[in-house]
């Protein structure tokens, strides 16, 4: 029974990406913090690889113990529906925290499950998780918007010819491969040769059916974090400062050998050009709640460039996302609280416009 005057927050986590470990370590440190707090009654949710729904009912014994929850997260609970999950207990507030990485789960998928709920849930909606998830749509979208971006192609799986050197006649040599529909740096490589190029679009292909290749540029890499529904705040801008030859999955959730420099050393009104920038990048996807927003900076040549927004950006200990609102004012549990504030907010402004009856 949840106790009056808390919110029940089912933190559902873990999901059938390759981000699922991400996902993992994620809820851990937002559950310990949430739960710090003690504003909320906490019902974690594991989504196991195969995506069965379970009751995580060993996650809390894990934090109590002050144990990790398992990368690898297998039925611990009996499994339910999903359906039964979000349902209302005693009545009380619930608000979906979905800490799910890739695709089904911030690709819009889980967001349109907890639409059909009626649950309110912390991060962007249907259509804005699903634009800024999809590389190859998002960037159109900034492109129409006028945004500067690095050039690239998009590579569409059953109609890719194979022509090498098209894409490097046109994008030339380093070039980034990515998967469309992939976070975290999951199946990015950087390709300096026509063969690691083949290599990095097959290893590519086995991620998503659209790939995107992108021009390789040096330049810093600049991060804000951007929060709200209409009325956004963002924060000041850090810059990464990579261990490896990019900033790629071991450096980011693994090695941590990586640094970050925050506020960034920037020209005089750089920042307040990223910050609004990273706004009006918000703004054009559709995005609601948070994302991060990651430029390419490129000094003495075509200044931000940016390269994505990220709906549900890491919360581990070395997650940009929440040092950089701690540099900035906003220590790790109020912002879950106002994460949290702003779903409820934005559920009651969209449930005024569900007219059932003519």
């Amino acid at each position: 029974m949840t106790e009056p005057g808390k919110i029940r927050l089912v933190v559902l986590f873990g999901g059938q990406s390759a981000e699922h470990d991400v996902s993992c370590t994620t809820a851990t440190h937002v559950i310990t913090a949430a739960a710090a707090s003690g504003h909320y009654e906490i019902e974690p949710v594991g989504i196991t690889r195969d995506g069965t729904w379970v009751r995580a009912e060993a996650a809390a014994e894990l934090l109590a113990a002050k144990e990790a929850l398992p990368a690898a997260l297998s039925p611990d609970g009996p499994t339910v529906e999903p359906g039964a999950l979000l349902a209302p207990v005693d009545e009380a507030q619930t608000v979906a925290l979905p800490l799910l990485h890739g695709p089904l789960g911030e690709d819009g998928t889980v967001q349109g499950l907890l639409e059909l709920a009626g649950v309110p849930y912390v991060g962007s909606g249907v259509l804005g998780s699903a634009l800024a998830m999809d590389k190859v749509k998002a960037k159109e979208a900034i492109a129409h918007a006028g945004i500067a971006q690095t050039r690239w192609r998009p590579l569409f799986e059953p109609t890719w010819d194979g022509d090498l050197d098209a894409i490097v006649d046109d994008l030339g040599l380093p070039a980034f491969v990515k998967p469309a529909n992939m976070g975290s740096s999951v199946g990015v490589s950087k390709c300096r040769t026509l063969e690691e190029l083949a290599a990095g679009i097959e290893a590519a292909f086995r991620y998503d059916e659209w790939v995107v290749v992108e021009e390789a540029v040096t330049a810093r890499e600049i991060e804000l974090a951007v929060l709200g529904n209409v009325e956004l705040k963002v924060s000041a801008a850090g810059e990464i400062l990579p261990a490896a030859d990019f900033y790629d999955y071991d450096d980011k959730y693994l090695a941590g050998n990586s640094s970050e420099v925050i506020p960034a050393a920037l020209p005089d009104g750089a920042e307040a050009e990223l910050q609004q920038l990273a706004a009006e990048a918000f703004r054009v996807l559709r995005c609601e709640g948070l994302a991060r927003a990651d430029f390419l900076y490129e000094e003495g040549g075509r200044g931000p460039l940016l390269n994505e927004l990220n709906t549900m950006p890491g919360f581990t200990p070395i997650s940009m996302y929440p040092k950089l609102w701690a540099a900035s004012g906003l220590d790790y549990p109020d912002l879950i609280d106002e994460l949290v504030r702003l779903a409820l907010e934005r559920h009651g402004r969209r449930s005024a416009k569900r007219v059932t009856t003519r």
